[in-house]
């Protein structure tokens, strides 16, 4: 772990680039394996997520709006604020009297460094456009473990479903914590093959979000993927 975390630079990289060995990590987001190297498939920031080396995209970036709940990238350090990304158009500075903990002057990077990922809540938006976020809310934290997928943000709402009935079913058949970010990021914590199958079911759902009976379509494949106990079926049915 300590490893990873002192590899965690700022750094954009393009389609084909080198990510890292396989043999050390797993292939993340938008990159892919080729003769041992695992490469970006994309250009964007490189970020490790658990044992897994991927790349955020550049593209993509989605307009925040008050209230919004999001998923943010650390990419620059200041002496009383980070700057982060958020999958806009421009940066989001978290000051320091923005978090949880009591931080001096200049003792920023003792608690979030560059490639840190957190939650948080957009505060303001004002007319330039600058935005204000916030992680003194319940649930909001530093992220550690897991892994970070990331869809088109128009495709958030279909992930949720009504009345938060898609992501309930997703969060009961995989047994993983998930937390949907409006920005378009979604982390997902738990067993490895179940973070794998929750992860390949959101992507379906971003894939499909205009078909019909996407749900049961999605129940099925994940049924395929982590049969179900009967306990778990009823509990399932439940929740719809």
């Amino acid at each position: 772990m300590e490893k990873r975390n002192a590899r965690r630079t700022r750094e954009i990289v393009v389609p084909g680039e080198v990510l890292g060995d396989s043999e050390e990590y797993r292939t993340g987001e938008n990159a892919y394996a080729s003769d041992g190297k695992i490469r970006a498939l994309v250009m964007g920031l490189k970020t490790y997520t658990s044992d897994a080396v991927g790349v955020i995209p550049m593209g993509g970036c989605y307009m925040p709006v008050t209230g919004d709940t999001v998923i943010g990238i650390i990419a620059d350090v200041g002496p009383s604020n980070w700057m982060l990304d958020i999958n806009a158009p421009y940066p989001a500075p978290l000051h320091v009297s923005e978090v949880p903990w009591k931080v001096e002057f200049g003792d920023t990077s003792r608690f979030l460094t560059v490639g840190d990922v957190v939650l948080l809540k957009v505060l303001m938006v004002d007319e330039a456009k600058k935005i204000s976020v916030t992680m003194k809310d319940s649930g909001l934290r530093k992220i550690e473990g897991g892994q970070l997928v990331e869809i088109a943000h128009s495709k958030i709402s279909r992930v949720i479903g009504k009345s938060g009935s898609m992501i309930q079913m997703l969060k009961n058949m995989t047994d993983c914590r998930i937390f949907v970010g409006q920005n378009g990021r979604i982390w997902i914590d738990g067993d490895d093959e179940n973070v794998e199958v929750a992860a390949e079911a959101i992507k379906i759902i971003e894939a499909e979000a205009r078909s019909a009976n996407l749900t049961d379509r999605v129940r099925e494949f994940i049924e395929k993927k982590l049969p179900q106990s009967e306990e778990e079926e009823d509990i399932e049915e439940e929740s719809e």
